[in-house]
Formats: C-alpha cells, structure tokens, sequence
C-alpha cells in the first residue's frame, strides 16, 4: 500500500507546478485549482512532458536517483513512469497545494539493492500530504517531516542534430535486439537541418539526402563505404538499407525514436539521456 500511495502522488505534485496565473472560469482542469478570484494557477506544461527524479533528501541526507526514474503524465490524470526500476501507472485529487493520493499500480521487479533502496526511501516519501515549490524548471516536493524529493522537466530529443544510436529492429509486430557482438558497433544515424543524413550502418559509413514532412522521412539514395565485415554485422546493415530506402513514418517518445519502412521494416533507436 505504500507503494500505491507513492506512485499516486506524482501525478498531483505535476498537477500542482504553478508558476504564473491566467483567466479562468473555476476549478482548474488539472493544470491547477481555483483560489476563489476567477484566476486559475498554471506552471510548466504537465501533460506530455517527461519529468526526472534528479535526487531525494530524507533526513538531511541526499540521494541521487537512478537514471530511469521518471514521470509522464497524460491529458486524461493518468501518471505513468519509472521508479528506477520499477514502472507505475497512478492517478491522484489534489486540493490548493495539498495532495491527495487515491491507488496506484506497480510492478515488482527485482531490483539491484541501492536502486531498490531508493525506490523503498522514495515511497515512503511520496506518501501523505506533500507541498510543492517551482523554480524554473525544477519541482521540489516537502514531506511534513521536511524531506525533499526534487524533479526537472526534461524536453524530447530533437530529431535534427541529435546522435541516435539503434538498438532494436523490427519486422512488422516483431522485435529484435540487435545480434550479441555487435552492439559495441551499433549503427548510428545523424539528421542534419539542411535536409541530410549520415551516420554508421554498422559495418560501413553513409551518407544521404533525408527530407522531413510531417510524422515522415523521405530516404534519398545512400552512398556507403565498402567494407566487408562479419556476417552479424553485415545482416545488420542489410536490414539498416531495407528500412533507409524511400519514405518511412518515425515518432519521438522523448529520447526513444522509431522509425518504420512502408514495408514493414523498421527500427529503434535511443539518443543519450544528456542530449537535447
């Protein structure tokens, strides 16, 4: 139960960020709540954006979170992230800057002992009645025993300028990581602003025209080096060609992108936490 009360109050401390105010009509509608003056209290955007457990104090001492921690929030009051290990799904009333934890969802997988450690000091901090202060970007969340737990927005990777390294093909619903041995040498991919791509197929280097329009990328002929590599590698970079060739869809979910060939091959590719 400690747990569910936990994953339910991210949600609401989101909910909560206010930084500004607006005209309104009443109650907020999940950005903020009404305080009586016809003005609704608003902050950073909170649906669709990614929020990360940068650290948690719990009796003067500080602890850095894991680097999965997180949290996303949807235009329905569904919270959905990662404890550090484990995922959660909550949701959560929140009353002025008071919030009120309704049940939540977790898994329960095995965890590397410090990371399990936070996740156990985490839950036991976001329980009860938290209050929470926005500076800039960063949310704090204070327990009434003065614990702090403190979080940062963090924007989606750009698809232009950004290094994305593949890890995972697909073929139509089948997924597949890339073969053991080479994803010391996973292929990488580079969208310039001026309409091009380069990067690494795995084996060999390429280079080619890249034309974005809306949720597609329009693949022009690659020129490649000619190495020769091993086999592993070498289906590796056929699979990379049967996915760069003509107009494909992609979608960023924050730092993860995909992208899928019109027929049926596809790809994953995750860009390093750091980048923006």
């Amino acid at each position: 139960m400690r747990t569910q009360r936990m994953t339910v109050s991210v949600l609401a401390l989101l909910t909560l960020a206010a930084c500004g105010t607006e005209s309104g009509s009443g109650a907020g509608s999940g950005a903020g709540t009404g305080d009586g003056s016809g003005t609704v209290r608003t902050g950073l955007p909170v649906t669709d954006v990614r929020w990360k457990v940068q650290s948690l104090t719990v009796g003067g001492k500080k602890s850095t979170a894991p680097a999965a921690a997180h949290v996303r929030i949807d235009s329905k009051g569904k919270a959905t992230g990662n404890l550090g290990c484990n995922h959660y799904t909550a949701d959560v009333r929140v009353e002025g800057d008071t919030v009120t934890l309704g049940p939540g969802i977790t898994t329960e997988m095995a965890c590397e002992k410090d990371v399990q450690d936070f996740e156990n000091a985490l839950s036991r901090a976001f329980s009860g009645s938290l209050k929470a202060a926005v500076v800039n970007k960063t949310l704090t969340l204070t327990t009434p025993k003065g614990d702090t737990i403190t979080l940062t927005s963090e924007p989606p990777a750009p698809l232009t300028g950004t290094t994305w390294t593949v890890t995972t093909l697909t073929d139509g619903e089948i997924a597949a990581s890339l073969p053991a041995g080479t994803r010391d040498k996973a292929p990488r991919l580079t969208f310039g602003k001026d309409g091009t791509v380069e990067g690494s197929l795995g084996c060999n280097s390429f280079h080619g025209k890249a034309t974005v329009a809306g949720s597609s990328i329009t693949f022009g002929p690659l020129a490649s080096t000619r190495k020769m590599c091993g086999e592993a590698e070498m289906d590796v970079e056929r699979s990379m060609l049967a996915v760069l060739r003509g107009k494909t869809a992609y979608t960023i979910d924050h730092h993860a992108l995909s992208l899928t060939a019109e027929n049926g091959k596809g790809l994953g590719a995750s860009a390093p936490e750091g980048e923006k």
